[in-house]
């Protein structure tokens, strides 16, 4: 198995040696972090995607302590996501006036049953989970289930879809107390960067079970598709 590159290496030790920084200072040494690497090492030549991942007290396996949500950030994500709607009747005419890609029922079903997931994010109306909640096993596993606390099962299939085509971005805790969030581009400038992870980590705050004992954010890193992680203050 082939090891780290020479440009990995060379930022993930540049990362070691910044330490904690304040989240500004994070996100402006992620986006200049390549600048200082010698010429003979190649740049990234695409748009890197930004993510944050929070590192929380609490306990995944109690029900009561999973943490999940939805959140429109204020920059959007810097991506169009594909937006699928399950509906029938005037539902599907709205749902395509509000910009969703791709609209149907049954057939759509049958068609990700067979394996197809061009999609990134499902909207379903509450008549339709009879023809959806089959879906579970394929779904599920790769985060695209529509759910009522996530918003995506709704009557309301306008303003879901106008939301996840602004950039709505959907998190929910994994088995080690993770939560991992797209949160931009490497295009964006620092300030919208930031602002972007401000807003999450605030609405993370606001979720935390009243069950979770003890210190609730106890650490937060940034990165980039293909940078090391950097250590941010919390």
């Amino acid at each position: 198995m082939a090891g780290p590159s020479k440009r990995m290496k060379a930022l993930s030790k540049k990362a070691a040696d910044l330490g904690v920084l304040a989240l500004p200072d994070a996100v402006k040494a992620l986006k200049t972090m390549e600048d200082a690497l010698p010429k003979s090492i190649k740049r990234v030549r695409f748009d890197q995607t930004v993510e944050i991942a929070v590192r929380l007290g609490v306990d995944p396996r109690q029900a009561d302590q999973i943490v999940r949500g939805s959140i429109v950030l204020p920059h959007g994500i810097g991506k169009s996501q594909r937006v699928l709607v399950f509906a029938q009747g005037e539902n599907q005419k709205t749902a395509q006036a509000a910009g969703a890609d791709i609209v149907g029922g049954k057939e759509l079903a049958d068609k990700i049953k067979e394996g197809w997931l061009e999609f990134d994010v499902c909207i379903a109306t509450p008549d339709m989970m009879g023809v959806v909640g089959p879906l579970g096993r394929v779904l599920g596993p790769r985060g695209l289930m529509p759910s009522p606390r996530a918003g995506t099962v709704t009557q309301d299939v306008a303003n879901a879809v106008r939301e996840y085509k602004a950039g709505k971005v959907e998190f929910r805790v994994d088995n080690g107390a993770n939560v991992h969030c797209v949160v931009g581009k490497m295009s964006f400038d620092a300030t919208k960067l930031t602002e972007n992870i401000e807003s999450l980590l605030t609405f993370i705050r606001s979720l935390k079970p009243n069950t979770s004992k003890g210190v609730y954010l106890r650490g937060v890193v940034v990165s980039a598709t293909m940078m090391p992680s950097i250590l941010v203050a919390v």
